[in-house]
């Protein structure tokens, strides 16, 4: 699962598996928390390629890193998520605080 992060400059690219469940989420918000704390990460793109699943944990993940970065003025960011990820961040609020990008 290291793969699925990679450090751009002060962003941190997290790819996001096809299936974002609670079995996955802690381990997903784990992980990202040890590139944030560790390097000087202002920002968070979550790429959602791949995922044609998520659940509310999904949101906890999005909503406990944001957290994270926007007491340092950071910014998360969505990118391709498809019709149904984008209809449920628009469902949970979740478009207010975070860029969804084409």
């Amino acid at each position: 699962m290291e793969e699925n992060f990679k450090v751009i400059d002060n962003y941190l690219l997290v790819r996001m598996p096809e299936e974002i469940d609670h079995h996955l989420s802690g381990c997903i918000s784990e992980r990202a928390d040890r590139f944030i704390l560790g390097q000087e990460i202002n920002n968070i793109v979550f790429d959602f390629e791949d995922t044609r699943f998520m659940d509310s944990s999904g949101i906890g993940i999005i909503m406990g890193r944001y957290r994270k970065v926007a007491c340092f003025g950071g910014k998360v960011f969505a990118i391709n998520a498809d019709s149904r990820i984008r209809h449920l961040l628009m469902l949970s609020g979740l478009h207010k605080i975070v860029e969804i990008m084409d």
